[in-house]
């Protein structure tokens, strides 16, 4: 293994002393871990992301205005730890509320939901967005229910621009809940990501395989198949994400007024002829621009045939699998309100329009 590393145990450490010293205008918290905007406006709902590390720049490239106002990162794919939000959100408090914008990763809900008790308890108006855009799969190897992916890097911006927009608490929860359920992705992988700890590569391709349907960790997906090429693939990816065969879940939502947990019922939307979409092509880490920008052009060919209007896109490398070559694509059915708050402006590291 041949990586731009000192020591195994140390990648996440230094990486966040990098950032501290690349962008002074945001805070860098060591012990516990979490990287947070330096100077917050005090009138506004805190959004707050994180997970395990080896996806930059999701979640940490996305602190800033107009985005998240904090990000707590776990060692390489590992969940964070409650006290790390728990910390975070009390030094960010504003009396606003808190919203966590949580992927669909067992450990990342467990330990997102008892930070969120534990600040209930402490007098904090909190909040819950679960994010479970992955299309692949209803149950994985880390999951109860579908993954959440790179429409997180959407969700962000959107539920960003509106705590900016003065959004109450229960706005910005019902927003992030019409997201989750208007959002769509699915990945392949040509080859695996190499682990630190690991040294060696998740698993092995031969020279014609990918992964369909591979998660950002690097677990399995729907089926190990024949590469051909570009077109091929991405056809079978947006076949895949155009399909409106009805999914339902069951939620855990915190209802604050109670202190207590409660089961809601949700319904993944239909995509139809006339509907607008934000697209997100993303590298998984590994994959050129040029070969990106060659998925999009098959992407938009097979939207404008199904009367699929694309309002917006994004392009590049957001929600990453270390360095494993592959590509993921994101569709979120957007209406008026999500495309004016997408549109607003942003300065992060990672994402910087309009300022």
């Amino acid at each position: 293994m041949k990586k731009m590393i000192n020591h195994v145990d140390n990648v996440v450490r230094e990486q966040l002393e990098g950032v501290a010293k690349a962008h002074p205008d945001l805070a860098v918290s060591l012990e516990p871990a979490f990287i947070r905007r330096a100077r917050l406006p005090g009138n506004k709902v805190v959004l707050i992301s994180g997970g395990g590390s080896g996806h930059e720049p999701m979640h940490s490239g996305f602190v800033g205005y107009g985005m998240l106002d904090a990000a707590c990162p776990g060692e390489i794919f590992t969940s964070p730890t409650p006290d790390q939000m728990v910390e975070c959100a009390k030094q960010l408090n504003t009396g606003k509320g808190i919203l966590f914008l949580v992927k669909n990763y067992t450990g990342d809900v467990m330990n997102f939901e008892t930070a969120v008790e534990i600040l209930h308890g402490d007098g904090m108006k909190v909040q819950v967005a679960l994010i479970d855009d992955d299309v692949a799969v209803k149950d994985s190897l880390y999951t109860a229910g579908r993954r959440g992916v790179a429409a997180t890097v959407l969700a962000e911006k959107i539920l960003g621009a509106a705590t900016e927009a003065g959004y109450s608490l229960e706005q910005c929860s019902t927003l992030a809940k019409r997201i989750t359920n208007h959002a769509r992705s699915i990945g392949i992988a040509l080859s695996a990501c190499t682990v630190p700890a690991a040294g060696k590569p998740g698993f092995e391709l031969a020279e014609n395989e990918i992964e369909f349907g591979i998660g950002i960790h690097g677990e399995p997906g729907i089926k190990r198949a024949t590469f051909t090429d570009s077109d091929t693939t991405t056809r079978e990816m947006m076949e895949r994400l155009l399909d409106n065969s009805s999914y339902q879940r069951t939620v855990r939502r915190w209802n604050g007024d109670l202190g207590d947990w409660q089961e809601e019922n949700w319904t993944t939307a239909s995509l139809m002829q006339g509907d607008k979409v934000i697209v997100l092509v993303n590298s998984l880490g590994g994959t050129p621009l040029s070969e990106l920008y060659c998925v999009y052009r098959k992407v938009a060919e097979i939207l404008e045939q199904r009367g699929i209007i694309i309002e917006r896109n994004l392009i590049g490398a957001y929600c990453t699998s270390l360095d494993m070559q592959g590509v993921s694509i994101s569709l979120l059915n957007a209406d008026d309100e999500m495309l004016s708050l997408w549109d607003k402006p942003v300065n992060t590291p990672a994402l910087r329009w309009g300022c």
